[in-house]
């Protein structure tokens, strides 16, 4: 069975040291990506694609890890965005059978925001964008975002938003006191990460930006970022927000969730009561859920699901919404 996990990172140096020369690149979260999670995420070769041979997975998209250009100067991400795209493309063009590749996005100048998404999917080929949602203090349903919001709904290319360590006001009021390095691991991949992203996939629900763009498409990791397990108190908001459509619809109708490393077979069965079969991609979230001995595969072949719907979870779901990309775009007021 063919894999194409989608959430599978890299970190060329040039970012690595743009973050390094900001008072705010990572946000203290740069320590993550050293030693052997630095040299596995910057490997674009040999060694990365032995691991994806152990793993049984077949093609990666790749995608700059968290929390990419978001944090740097408007001018010098730029600047990186247009070398790391040209990277991921030339690994791509080396390897054309196993990598296919995400957009990293200046995020901090979102008029080139929205035309490096349009480079990158009309000259390289990309299947879209990843992005760590909210800019600063600008969450993704700001204003200053809806030509990015339009390209991709244009384009139709999906967005896969990431979790990104909250900001340091949040921290300091809901993720510290327990010591330096519990303070980051509960702001991180222990719950903060995983609030903050799911938060802005709800922010676009109720700026009305579905409504405005109903083609949009939007992925979470981690099996929906914790809002999909709140789907039954979320609907409430529906009695105050004038929306155009049940809050459920938006779950169904505009968002895919993938498993990002977590095998977990009630998890997997909570997605596909929520969003369906037609909406769960594969992910490994490589290389900080790698492990040896293909846990992804034995998961995905021990799931509860018929072999039709099993291969639509390893990769015909993928290739159905980005061949979507394909499509002549439409124009939206």
């Amino acid at each position: 069975m063919k894999i194409i996990s989608i959430e599978e990172h890299i970190l060329p140096q040039r970012i690595h040291a743009a973050w390094n020369a900001s008072p705010i690149g990572a946000e203290g979260t740069d320590h993550l990506d050293q030693g052997e999670m630095g040299r596995m995420l910057e490997d674009l070769g040999d060694g990365r694609l032995a691991l994806m041979d152990e793993s049984g997975i077949d093609v990666q998209v790749l995608s700059v890890t968290t929390p990419a250009l978001h944090n740097l100067e408007p001018i010098e991400s730029i600047n990186l965005a247009k070398d790391t795209n040209d990277l991921i493309a030339a690994t791509i063009a080396k390897y054309p059978t196993r990598f296919q590749g995400f957009a990293v996005l200046p995020m901090a100048a979102p008029p080139e925001a929205a035309l490096e998404l349009q480079r990158t999917v009309e000259d390289l080929g990309f299947r879209g964008a990843m992005v760590c949602g909210r800019v600063r203090d600008k969450n993704l349903d700001h204003p200053d975002f809806i030509p990015l919001l339009r390209t991709a709904a244009e384009r139709r290319v999906p967005l896969f938003i990431h979790p990104q360590v909250p900001q340091a006001s949040v921290r300091a009021d809901l993720y510290s006191g327990f010591g330096e390095t519990v303070d980051l691991a509960f702001a991180t991949f222990g719950l903060g990460w995983h609030y903050e992203a799911g938060i802005q996939f709800v922010r676009l629900i109720l700026a009305g930006v579905f409504d405005r763009f109903p083609d949009l498409q939007i992925i979470l990791g981690h099996w929906g970022e914790v809002v999909l397990f709140y789907l039954e108190r979320l609907k409430s908001l529906a009695r105050v927000a004038k929306l155009g459509r049940p809050i459920e619809d938006y779950f169904r109708q505009n968002l895919y969730v993938t498993p990002s490393g977590m095998w977990s077979q009630e998890y997997l069965k909570r997605a596909v009561d929520v969003v369906g079969q037609g909406r769960i991609l594969f992910s490994s979230d490589y290389p900080y859920q790698y492990r040896p001995g293909q846990p992804g595969r034995s998961f995905l072949l021990s799931a509860e699901l018929s072999q039709e719907a099993k291969e639509a979870f390893a990769h015909g779901n993928w290739e159905k919404l980005t061949n979507a990309g394909l499509a002549h775009p439409k124009s939206f007021a």
